[in-house]
């Protein structure tokens, strides 16, 4: 079952600073579905294409007005379904367009929920790619080489804890996902990486200098028990960590 459509957004989600309607694209799959993203790409496609018979109709219902503020420079796809695969997030990433992938939940017969998997903004994709590139070359710079390395060598084990698992950018750090996040690393420091897992600090014995009870202290990320991890050796320390942390998720 499937359902998809074409919308106007009234928000300034997709032009900074500007309130407008903004040409969008819904697309629905009940399930995990593959071709998800490709359909939602081809009726955007055919709308963006067909632009004139939209703005017709658009001041037939809502006049010439509303017809005049349609932003058409930014389209965006929202693709809404019962999960996404890891290979989504990264064909979503490296695509041209605006996209999001939306997870739907049911909770009994009257509640729904919805949390965002990936959001990019394509129209400015390309220079925000560079500046991140620059960013990270200057990065590279501060932060030790092995410290990049050991940051690669964690992402490589939390998603190989199963197939379910997602990871979402976010401003301060990268979250692992299941149905919820089950661990939140940190961008790399000079000596150390910092790992937020979803485990109860009562449950562990506690390591000056390897695990932290933060329950009660801020910090970027979700989860209670932060993990320090400052050579290889240590991220196999904490791999039965990590593994409880994606159970109880």
């Amino acid at each position: 079952m499937h359902r998809h459509g074409h919308v106007v957004y009234k928000s300034s989600q997709f032009r900074a600073g500007i309130r407008a309607p903004a040409v969008g694209k819904v697309e629905y799959k009940r399930g995990v579905d593959a071709g998800v993203i490709n359909q939602g790409l081809f009726y955007l496609a055919w709308l963006m294409d067909h632009r004139a018979e939209f703005e017709h109709l658009v001041r037939a219902r809502l006049g010439v007005t509303a017809a005049s503020q349609v932003l058409w420079s930014g389209p965006r796809l929202i693709c809404i379904a019962g999960d996404f695969t890891r290979y989504d997030v990264h064909a979503v990433r490296e695509h041209r367009r605006s996209i999001d992938l939306v997870r739907y939940r049911l909770f009994g017969s009257d509640l729904l929920g919805l949390e965002t998997v990936a959001s990019v903004s394509g129209c400015m994709q390309v220079a925000r790619r560079a500046r991140r590139q620059a960013v990270a070359r200057a990065a590279v710079d501060v932060e030790s080489a092995p410290m990049v390395e050991l940051a690669g060598a964690v992402d490589e084990v939390l998603l190989g804890l199963g197939d379910g698992v997602n990871r979402v950018e976010r401003k301060t750090y990268r979250a692992y996902q299941r149905l919820r996040n089950f661990a939140c690393l940190c961008p790399p420091q000079r000596s150390k990486l910092l790992v937020y897992l979803k485990v109860d600090p009562t449950d562990v014995d506690l390591v000056p200098g390897f695990t932290r009870d933060v329950s009660e202290l801020g910090h970027h990320g979700t989860g209670d028990l932060e993990v320090q991890l400052r050579m290889p050796r240590d991220v196999e320390r904490a791999q039965d960590l990590f593994r409880a942390s994606y159970a109880a998720a």
